[in-house]
């Protein structure tokens, strides 16, 4: 397994297919939801079988991380701990301080492991239950 890292222009052609094929059409997220301005500002993250893309995730400059995805066939294999790893790497390296992202509820513990703490209450995204979470990086 091979995690890549690079800007939306060098990785959105492998990216963008995997996250319309996890979020558009297994969880139903609208299809004009899944593209954002965050895109352009973001470093991307993208999980390679060989030469197959098989998940990907993204860093924005404020700490955020998100559209962690993983084809179906590809869960439970370690893509979703690489890709994670490597998104948390790269925020250290970038000498932020904290991380935060916008987990689905099925997912808290798998971020949990990780040392992200749930803040606040269950909202509803794109008709689906998130939870906000947050881990320090530094000290």
């Amino acid at each position: 397994m091979l995690i890549r890292l690079g800007s939306w222009d060098e990785l959105a052609g492998v990216v963008t297919p995997i996250r319309f094929c996890v979020f558009v059409d297994e969880q139903g997220v609208p299809a004009e939801m899944e593209l954002d301005e965050f895109d352009g500002l973001s470093r991307h993250a993208v999980a390679l079988a060989g030469d197959v893309p098989v998940g990907t995730g993204r860093l924005l400059p404020d700490g955020h991380i998100g559209r962690m995805a993983v084809l179906v066939d590809w869960r439970g294999r370690g893509v979703g701990t690489a890709l994670l790893e490597t998104l948390i790497l790269e925020a250290t390296r970038l000498g932020m301080a904290q991380l935060v992202l916008s987990a689905q509820t099925n997912a808290l513990g798998f971020y949990a492991r990780f040392g992200f703490v749930p803040e606040g209450d269950a909202y509803d995204e794109a008709g689906l239950l998130h939870q906000a979470m947050r881990k320090n990086l530094a000290g």
